[in-house]
């Protein structure tokens, strides 16, 4: 196949490509909150959501973070939006529950930090709700899933949200709009690299 034969054929390729999705992004009519749920083994789901919270910042919106099982208060992404005035931060977990192991104090954790989350999924003043390691509270019945999803529900028609943490119960993939699932191929730590500052917190 010549040159001109590949560019024409590359050409008729991408026409039918922006054909298809030029029909799906008129198709997309709808303006409203949308919920995410970062789940899986992998790395990168409370990243990915702090990506969100920056992105959502350069829009002028106003941002809560409630982090439920993590308790740590030196990590990077903290020390930076601390500083940006949209930005509310709840660092209220009691460490991780193999950390822990009291579940008492942990449900206690858990129900304070859902008391902050639900104030702000009824304040439509903000634009992005970050619920991190939820989905740890949700699995180990620390915090009753009905209400969880009865809140995310009934949350302002602007607000996004998303919830973060692996094993991510059906009932909350089936209310999100959105389900990543992170997958791990090879992680650092296995090879006995530390948890390194800027990487891992």
């Amino acid at each position: 196949m010549t040159n001109e034969q590949q560019e024409r054929r590359h050409a008729e390729r991408m026409a039918r490509k922006k054909g298809v999705v030029d029909r799906k992004i008129d198709a997309a009519r709808t303006e409203r909150g949308v919920l995410l749920v970062n789940s899986g083994n992998g790395k990168g789901k409370s990243s990915a959501a702090f990506g969100l919270v920056a992105r959502a910042l350069g829009h002028g919106m106003r941002v809560g973070v409630v982090q439920f099982i993590k308790s740590r208060s030196d990590t990077g992404e903290e020390a930076f939006f601390r500083r940006q005035p949209e930005v509310s931060w709840h660092v209220m977990g009691e460490g991780f529950t193999w950390e822990t192991q009291d579940r008492e104090r942990d449900i206690a954790a858990a129900g304070a930090a859902w008391e902050v989350a639900h104030a702000m999924l009824r304040d439509a003043g903000y634009g992005l709700v970050v619920l991190d390691e939820l989905n740890i509270a949700l699995k180990y019945g620390y915090i009753e899933l009905a209400s969880v999803i009865e809140a995310l529900r009934a949350r302002p028609l602007a607000q996004h949200v998303v919830v973060t943490g692996r094993g991510a119960l059906p009932e909350l993939v089936a209310t999100a709009d959105t389900v990543t699932e992170m997958r791990p191929v090879r992680h650092a730590f296995e090879a006995g690299l530390k948890a390194m500052p800027g990487m891992e917190f």
